[in-house]
């Protein structure tokens, strides 16, 4: 299974794409030299799949290769931060 990940600007959100279709997204919302995660989310029938860490990985890697800074409202996003601590830098 590929996961493509696309920022999708127009809905302040970031798509798991797989098989063509949308698996998962994260909400965010961009404040100045911040995106805020706000919700994440993966479709039933693909949970468990590490879809959603992938999402999160390589939108927060976008946003850290923008200069930006992330800041994780929601549970997983938070949780991400917290097992990969490389991220930590980032956020504020």
């Amino acid at each position: 299974m590929t996961v493509t990940v696309r920022d999708a600007p127009d809905r302040s959100r970031y798509e798991a794409v797989v098989d063509g279709d949308v698996a998962g997204f994260a909400d965010y919302r961009v404040s100045d030299d911040r995106v805020v995660f706000l919700h994440v989310e993966v479709a039933p029938e693909r949970q468990g799949n590490g879809i959603a860490t992938t999402l999160v990985r390589e939108a927060m890697d976008d946003v850290i290769g923008r200069g930006k800074t992330i800041t994780p409202r929601c549970p997983f996003a938070v949780a991400f931060v917290q097992r990969f601590p490389e991220y930590q830098q980032y956020t504020g």
